[in-house]
């Protein structure tokens, strides 16, 4: 799914200023090979070619997620920032289910409360 982006974007992985979301993380696997893709950008490379403050840059600008529950929001957060400094913020990843907004036509709205607009 992460290289059909790709293929119907050409250089989505090169644009610091593209933003990315899980709207139902489970192993964390999905985001985690996006923050890969970015982190491995030649362009990000070029923009931010301190190895920390690209990452950083990328958690905390360019990649979002919503866990259903505790525990798989526990699970993906642990995988996606396994290893990771403390100092990088976890902010832009919640636990939230997003179903029951998907499917009352309020995921914006939910996305905009996490988030901000």
């Amino acid at each position: 799914m992460v290289q059909q982006l790709e293929d119907e974007n050409k250089g989505i992985y090169d644009d610091p200023n593209k933003t990315f979301v899980d709207l139902s993380m489970k192993s964390g696997l999905y985001i985690t090979e996006i923050v890969k893709r970015l982190f491995n950008s030649d362009v990000l490379k070029a923009s931010f070619p301190d190895d920390g403050a690209r990452i950083k840059h990328i958690l905390e600008n360019q990649v979002y997620g919503f866990a259903p529950s505790q525990i798989i929001f526990n699970i993906a957060t642990s995988f996606i920032f396994g290893g990771l400094d403390d100092a990088i913020s976890r902010d832009h990843f919640v636990c939230a289910d997003t179903t029951p907004y998907a499917k009352d036509g309020t995921l914006q709205e939910l996305i905009d409360e996490k988030f901000g607009e």
